[in-house]
């Protein structure tokens, strides 16, 4: 059903890799919001989405800029996910929950089309520079010192979105069926 986490989609940096996998899981949540037919969780998570991918790009960036990696398609590469995302929430939500088993399966498909495609067609081509630095390589960091700065970054952001977490996350937890 949902995407799951594999050695094969590590970007080569710790950063950038638990990013996708926050990414991952936020994905995973709005395919379960989908199957469960709730246009308003669909937004908020969309909403969360769009923030954690704001906070990779940026990520992804300072990182790259730092590895003398060129950022010119990767910049097109990212603008064109947040439309295409924004696009696709919008298709979602103005259907109010109405849609059938083969959309279902379709909107499920493309949002694990789509976060597979970013990472191994958007990222990838970052990985030789990558595997070249420290796993845990952040900019302005010494070697072998571990990534604070980064840490700090995403700590501030998740205290940030905390509330809207935990509240999207219940709304998705109570829309999902319980299996036994």
């Amino acid at each position: 059903m949902g995407l799951a986490w594999t050695k094969q989609l590590s970007a080569g940096n710790a950063v950038i890799d638990s990013d996708h996998k926050n990414l991952i899981a936020v994905v995973n949540g709005i395919e379960r919001a989908i199957r469960a037919r709730d246009y308003l969780v669909i937004s908020q998570a969309f909403e969360l989405l769009e923030g954690w991918l704001c906070v990779h790009f940026a990520n992804e960036d300072k990182i790259a800029r730092a590895a003398r990696f060129d950022l010119a398609k990767h910049k097109q590469a990212q603008q064109y996910s947040l439309k295409e995302l924004q696009y696709f929430k919008d298709k979602l939500v103005a259907r109010k929950g109405i849609w059938c088993e083969s959309a279902i399966e379709h909107y499920a498909h493309f949002l694990k089309v789509w976060m597979t495609e970013h990472i191994t067609k958007v990222d990838m081509p970052m990985k030789p520079m990558l595997q070249a630095l420290d796993y845990k390589f952040w900019p302005c960091c010494k070697e072998g010192e571990t990534n604070h700065a980064a840490g700090h970054v995403a700590s501030l952001y998740l205290q940030l979105s905390a509330h809207q977490y935990h509240a999207t996350s219940r709304l998705m937890d109570s829309a999902m069926p319980e299996f036994s």
